[in-house]
């Protein structure tokens, strides 16, 4: 699902995947241009531009975080949800 698609509304400038609020579904809209290898790593895991996704969880520390993507769940360290910039949707 998209911002294109029917029934979903997104809320204005992409953020930071680090930076969503736990529970919320957002859309994959890029990446940032410092990711490097990382950002490469990361489309070979699924996080592809207009892949919808939820944060499910952070560790107590608030490091790592869990996101659901593409029907599995995958871990990220912040430092690498930082390079996935997302919409979030309601």
């Amino acid at each position: 699902m998209s911002c294109a698609t029917p029934g979903i509304v997104c809320h204005g400038e992409p953020i930071k995947l680090s930076e969503l609020a736990i529970g919320t579904s957002a859309v994959v809209r890029g990446f940032q241009k410092t990711g490097g290898t990382a950002s490469l790593r990361l489309r070979e895991m699924g996080l592809l531009p207009g892949t919808s996704l939820t944060l499910v969880r952070a560790a107590p520390l608030g490091d790592p975080l869990e996101i659901k993507v593409r029907g599995y769940n995958l871990t990220l360290r912040k430092t690498e949800a930082a390079h996935v910039l997302v919409e979030p949707v309601a």
